[in-house]
């Protein structure tokens, strides 16, 4: 693109760096950059030039910089121009100035194999963790040398990406820096591959079909049989092992693994091959429907049986992919699952999956598999049939094969997951009309029972304690208004408990705010305070000396206080403590139809919600009281209802709690967590991950100025509830007690 004198001058004068030798490449620079980035992308690379050029390493960081740069924010996004040199700059404020170079020299080459802005901050990460791990840690230095195997690792990163996928170099580069940590020497052999282990590590991390070596074929693929055509944009498992990402397509491409292995004599290239087809049938075939009508279970059972109908037409399209399909599907055993100790309902979707592939040679004996199976081929018999017909099928299959064991928290889920499929987050339109818990309480509420997606999911992120870094959006939570029951079961508890409500009253009298009190004895004042100003005249009259204090002021002595009281509903509440003829939910509900009492009588703004979690992907927010609702009958009859179930995942509870408590006006807000137990989830076997991230939503919270205090019913609580709280926390052993003890304890806390 030909840019004129003035233009080039006004870019030049942008640029803020005086090096000579940039006068003769800068037009040739412009010229390129013109052609590749938009007008804000060239104020970016002007400014990251700009940053490249301060950190005084001379001329030709500048340059590489502005001769690579346009390519690789062509390939992986505009954006990468100021994370690129906000990286210069972080690398060049250690003593790794000299590997700023082949740094920059680099970045071309990776962001061609990487081909992504997620796969190359991946490679940053890298970087930076290799410089975090060797810079001035060997022989007891600290950071006062560089890095030794630095340089070398980056001069050698294309031949590295043209061997390893990003998760391959992880591990090799891991490796490297463990095994030599004190080394210099040895290290720097490492990374220049000079090493025997170096060379066998590289060849034990090769393997599978890399994307980047195949784009071009797979693009070509997609284009002459689907007629489809969008960016393929590859994405690296290494970061996320836990909740292993899986395809998927959105308005900036089609997300795909950076590489796969054979397996079942399946090649990486037509697993591959699987995936687009079943993605392009996806765009062809189906039709986005509402998510707000449908439960967890429901959803997941229409996502299954849409995938088989889009296969379906796939194989009727393309005989030659039924073959790979059934290889790729897998066969989950008719009695592997147990339903009386865990849930079965992925194990049953995923054998009517595979029925209705294998049909008519279906391998279950199962009646519903079967009939379902034959049903859903004299539906597609007809034609292509439609998302919203299959997804009447797929509930009348939830409907018919429900069972009570389908909400027991721990769910099986081998031989369950198809992953050649993608995520189907194209097939829901999900309706918010708002984030408030007032919301919920619209007189226009439909009058059937409401279902856990009220709402439609709220995503948070979790602490990762060994990372130390966030895993983004990794909770799901569903909120909802908590179903109705008795109001005059709560009644008979407060009058159960009519002695403690009485001397109840009496401290709340004292704790009643008064408007206004007045402060005597002022020397300036809004008023004369009668009484001292005559005794100060008497005082003079008589020869002494009068008091000068005779005015008084006044003060708000008004309570401005927020409270949200947060319940754990695990399903440990079920239990009945030791010396005790209630349950733990029994004993709660008295505790909290006392406090709830109390505080209406103060006049805090008060809210109640419950929670409890069925895996990161369905945490579930009960609303019993909201901010804007008195203690009324349908307040209590939420309460009379509250049913425990599932786990405790504690922290995405809390964060979203903090974010109605945040909301509100006031000088003091407190957060009480009323929980019989540590944070858990079935789908976390590290103990401490879950308190980590408890821990870290504490911090969170009083960052906002919140102030988080647990209740805590676990004899054993000591043993972790300080690591969240820290002495914010009160253990109350003898359970039969709770009902005294907890507005005592929020009276002692907010008078």
């Amino acid at each position: 693109m030909s840019l004129s004198d003035a233009q080039l001058q006004e870019y030049r004068e942008a640029l803020t760096c005086s090096f000579e030798q940039l006068d003769h490449v800068f037009a040739d620079c412009m010229s390129e950059a013109a052609t590749t980035l938009s007008p804000e992308g060239i104020t970016a690379y002007l400014e990251g030039a700009s940053l490249v050029c301060m950190i005084g390493r001379g001329f030709e960081p500048v340059l590489v910089y502005l001769e690579e740069m346009p390519q690789v924010a062509r390939r992986c996004g505009e954006a990468m121009l100021g994370i690129v040199s906000q990286s210069v700059w972080k690398l060049s404020r250690t003593p790794n100035g000299a590997a700023i170079l082949p740094f920059l020299q680099s970045l071309a080459e990776a962001s061609r194999r990487l081909g992504s802005q997620e796969q190359m901050e991946h490679y940053l990460e890298l970087v930076f963790d290799m410089v975090e791990r060797t810079t001035g840690s060997i022989h007891g230095f600290q950071r006062t040398i560089p890095s030794p195997g630095l340089p070398a690792l980056l001069e050698r990163i294309p031949h590295l990406l043209s061997e390893l996928s990003l998760a391959g170099l992880k591990n090799w580069i891991d490796y490297g820096i463990r095994n030599y940590p004190d080394n210099p020497e040895r290290q720097k052999d490492y990374f220049m591959l000079q090493s025997a282990d170096s060379r066998a590590m590289l060849q034990r991390e090769r393997h599978g079909t890399l994307f980047m070596d195949n784009e071009r074929r797979l693009d070509l693929y997609l284009r002459a049989l689907w007629r489809d055509h969008d960016h393929l944009v590859p994405y690296s498992i290494g970061w996320d092992e836990l909740r292993r990402p899986r395809p998927y397509y959105d308005g900036l491409g089609i997300r795909i693994p950076d590489v796969l292995d054979d397996r079942a004599g399946v090649s990486g290239l037509d697993r591959y091959r699987a995936i687009l087809a079943h993605i392009a049938a996806h765009r062809r075939w189906t039709r986005a429907i509402v998510a707000d009508n449908y439960s967890p279970f429901q959803r997941i059972a229409v996502e299954r049986f849409e995938d088989s109908r889009v296969e379906y037409l796939a194989m009727r399209r393309f005989p030659g992919l039924r073959p790979i399909f059934r290889a790729l599907h897998p066969i989950p055993g008719e009695d592997d699952c147990r339903p009386e100790e865990e849930s079965c309902i992925r194990h049953r979707l995923a054998m009517i999956s595979r029925a209705i592939l294998d049909h008519p040679e279906q391998p279950y004996r199962n009646p519903d598999v079967r009939e379902f199976a034959d049903r859903f081929h004299r539906l597609m018999a007809g034609g292509e049939s439609s998302t919203r017909e299959i997804a009447g099928l797929a509930l009348s299959f939830v409907a018919r094969t429900r069972l009570q064991s389908d909400q027991l928290p721990k769910v099986y889920f081998k031989g369950t997951e198809i992953d050649y499929r993608d995520d189907n987050r194209h097939m829901w339109i999900l309706i918010e009309e708002g984030d408030e818990e007032e919301q919920f309480n619209k007189q226009d509420q439909p009058d059937e029972p409401e279902e856990l997606e009220g709402l439609p999911p709220r995503h948070y992120p979790e602490w990762d304690y060994q990372t130390r870094t966030y895993r983004p959006d990794w909770v799901s939570l569903y909120e909802n208004l908590h179903p109705s029951g008795d109001p005059a079961f709560i009644d008979r508890l407060l009058a159960r408990h009519a002695g403690l409500a009485k001397r109840l009253k009496q401290l709340l009298d004292l704790l009643k705010p008064q408007q206004y009190v007045r402060i005597r004895y002022q020397e300036e004042g809004s008023e004369l305070d009668l009484d001292v100003a005559i005794r100060s005249l008497i005082d003079l009259k008589s020869g002494h000396t009068p008091d000068p204090r005779i005015n008084m002021s006044h003060r708000h002595d008004g309570r401005d206080i927020a409270v949200m009281l947060l319940l754990d509903l695990s399903a440990s509440l079920n239990e009945t403590p030791p010396g005790s003829e209630q349950t733990i939910l029994e004993l709660s509900q008295e505790a909290v139809a006392l406090l709830a009492w109390a505080v209406d009588k103060l006049g805090d703004p008060f809210a109640i919600a419950g929670f409890s979690s069925n895996t990161r992907h369905e945490v579930r927010y009960q609303h019993i009281k909201g901010y804007s609702e008195r203690w009324d009958e349908q307040v209590k009859g939420r309460l009379a209802a509250m049913e425990a179930g599932f786990s405790t995942r504690m922290g995405a509870a809390m964060r979203h709690a903090g974010h109605y408590l945040k909301a509100q006006k006031a000088d003091k807000k407190l957060l009480l967590i009323l929980t019989d137990g540590e944070p858990s989830d079935i789908d976390v076997g590290d103990d401490r991950l879950l308190i980590e991230d408890a821990r870290k939503a504490v911090q969170e919270l009083d960052r906002d100025g919140i102030y988080s205090y647990c209740i805590n019913l676990d004899p054993k609580a000591d043993e972790y509830v300080t690591d969240i709280f820290g002495q914010h926390y009160t253990v109350i052993d003898r359970v039969e007690r709770l009902p005294e003890k907890l507005p005592r304890l929020f009276l002692s806390l907010t008078g």
